[in-house]
């Protein structure tokens, strides 16, 4: 039996926004500044503003300069100065020295934490008048009579893992508006389904995604340096990995902590958690962390294609906005104040037009895109391995971008090569004993939480693949790049099954976007399920 199929109610909004972040919630307030006679709604899928928020994050105040002028007297709750930043190149026993990038200077900014910092931008939408409705998924989309997105609909609650309504059933609504800001942040379920529907992505290139891992410590009296922005290039990735670390210095003896890896990597044996752990250890970065403990945990993907990838960000009745469209700047390491900026020329052009269209070549003619289009040769680059990549870094900042190529993006999920092919990294490893133990450990510092009796959320859409050729081609990566241990493979008499431990996913959508085969669709769950992060 499946859940009654009733009429829905229906709520009327004159902008639904879907995403707490600082996209969503800069939009938000925008709109209301100037419209407040409009009615807007935000909607977010973790069961308070913030819960699902995870950056590094050193954040550009520009943005929130325009938006809330005088902020600086109540800021949010953790917002330290940036004092120094530090670029060392790590190999597998020592540290040296590297110059700062003219993009990661940090003079002027703030170490926050993001998730602290949207609820603190939650604060100030409802203050204006924005209707915020956390704990409430937006799972499909509503269209309206001529084929446009005219709102969304909110998933079920209390639907059973086969299907039928248990004794909490509670119909999700629609919530319709002329206007729909998809501010989901990367890999947005319902942001890929319209990017396919309306063909937005038909003259970019293939979107790209990093892996983020984080955590934050408490460190023993006196080794935290509040302000001290750090940076890592090197081991434990091989030349080949593009990536690298960040330590941030917070107050009252915390430090950020996390680890960064493209998913183009190619070795089908890689595990981004185990290298995040591995980091760690290194001689470089123990010594900061031993004597500590850690306080929460968590992952997310990161938009990394940039210029080229950026689809269509207009469609009718609908606008992509901050890493739903993909306007992070990777070189910068930072893509809040590009979210805020996005969102809140996305208010601007509702406010004047009240429709979507001439939305993108508006973003295109601004300086999201113009700070885009500088540095759009300098992630690719390092296809070539990290020292060509360096050298080529170096070259297209010199020149401002102002060469005529642009270098072209690939997907992800093509990268990986067969396990017949590869020959195994020698990546001098070593023995753990710093938490976590491994990553079902790890999970409970993400407070991640989904009923165990509930439709999975992680459709996978060609079983026999993940059993047969998965195994043969690839080893089953999804146990390795998955930092949650959601999939496993289970040795039974009839050979192995694929076990999905989808309560302990959090949300990151690695999965979706690293299988080689695509067979692995994420889409979301019931609303306020997943990761509760603190203070990520």
């Amino acid at each position: 039996m499946n859940a009654p199929a009733e009429p829905r109610e229906v709520m009327a909004y004159d902008v639904v926004i879907v995403g707490a972040g600082p996209a969503g919630l800069a939009c938000a307030i925008r709109l209301k500044q100037l419209r407040e006679e409009w009615s807007v709604a935000v909607i977010e899928k973790g069961a308070e503003v913030g819960a699902h928020i995870l950056s590094g994050a050193v954040i550009e105040p520009g943005p929130l300069d325009q938006l809330l002028p005088g902020w600086r007297d109540d800021p949010p709750a953790i917002c330290v100065p940036v004092t120094r930043d530090r670029l060392w190149y790590l190999t597998a026993t020592g540290k040296r020295w590297f110059p700062t990038p003219p993009q990661q200077r940090n003079h002027g900014n703030f170490i926050v934490s993001l998730g602290s910092t949207c609820q603190w931008l939650a604060g100030h939408a409802e203050a204006a008048g924005v209707d915020i409705f956390p704990g409430f998924a937006a799972a499909g989309v509503h269209f309206a009579e001529g084929g446009e997105v005219g709102g969304v609909i909110i998933g079920d609650m209390g639907v059973a893992s086969d299907g039928s309504p248990k004794d909490t059933f509670t119909q999700g609504i629609e919530i319709h508006a002329p206007l729909t800001m998809l501010a989901e942040g990367c890999r947005g379920h319902l942001s890929k389904q319209l990017i396919r529907r309306f063909e937005l992505d038909a003259d970019a290139d293939p979107q790209t995604y990093g892996i983020g891992i984080k955590e934050l410590w408490r460190v023993a009296e006196g080794k935290c340096s509040p302000g001290l922005v750090q940076h890592t290039l090197g081991w434990p990735l091989d030349p080949s990995t593009y990536g690298g670390s960040f330590i941030y210095h917070l107050e009252g003896d915390r430090v950020a902590i996390g680890f960064v890896c493209a998913l183009d990597y190619r070795d089908p044996e890689f595990s981004p958690f185990e290298a995040f752990q591995q980091f760690k250890h290194h001689p470089a970065i123990r010594p900061l962390l031993e004597g500590g403990e850690i306080l929460s945990g968590g992952a997310r993907a990161i938009v990394e294609g940039g210029y080229q990838s950026l689809p269509r960000v207009e469609m009718p009745g609908a606008m992509l906005i901050g890493d739903a469209a993909g306007t992070l700047n990777v070189p910068k390491v930072k893509g809040t104040h590009q979210a805020m900026r996005s969102g809140m020329l996305a208010a601007e052009h509702a406010a004047e037009h009240g429709t979507a269209e001439g939305f993108d070549e508006r973003l295109r003619n601004s300086e999201v895109m113009a700070e885009l289009r500088r540095v759009r040769n300098i992630r690719p680059g390092f296809r070539r391995g990290l020292w060509k990549g360096l050298a080529n870094a170096a070259l297209e900042t010199v020149t401002g971008g102002r060469r005529q190529r642009t270098l072209p993006n690939h997907a992800d999920h093509t990268a990986l090569e067969r396990v017949s092919e590869h020959a195994a990294a020698q990546r001098a490893w070593r023995e753990r004993d710093l938490p976590p133990r491994d990553r079902l450990a790890w999970v409970y510092f993400a407070a991640t939480e989904h009923d165990e009796d509930q439709p999975v959320h992680l459709q996978i859409l060609d079983p026999e693949v993940c059993t047969t050729r998965c195994g043969v081609e690839f080893n089953h990566p999804c146990t390795r790049f998955c930092p949650a241990n959601v999939y496993e493979m289970i040795e039974e008499e009839h050979g192995l099954r694929l076990q999905i431990n989808a309560a302990n996913c959090v949300h990151c959508k690695t999965c979706d976007i690293k299988d080689p085969y695509q067979v692995i669709n994420w889409v979301a769950p019931e609303g306020g399920s997943g990761p509760n992060y603190q203070n990520l």
